[in-house]
């Protein structure tokens, strides 16, 4: 499978990821994200049920506070 993450070109060896296990596979640990498929949110709790597909655009966010 194809996608966009973040503007750069990934490739993976299955048909389609959830969420969840595309954050594994990147390495993505901050506990606060916002994700965007094809410009849609993507909530927390359905991160275990929401498909990635081959020539999808994903956008993970970084949420940082501090001061």
């Amino acid at each position: 499978m194809k996608i966009i993450l973040n503007n750069y070109h990934e490739e993976f060896d299955r048909e389609s990821l959830t969420v969840s296990e595309l954050l594994a596979v990147k390495n993505f640990t901050f506990k606060m994200l916002v994700i965007k498929i094809n410009g849609n949110l993507v909530s927390k709790a359905a991160y275990d049920t929401t498909m990635v597909h081959d020539g999808d655009e994903v956008h993970v966010l970084h949420l940082i506070s501090g001061g």
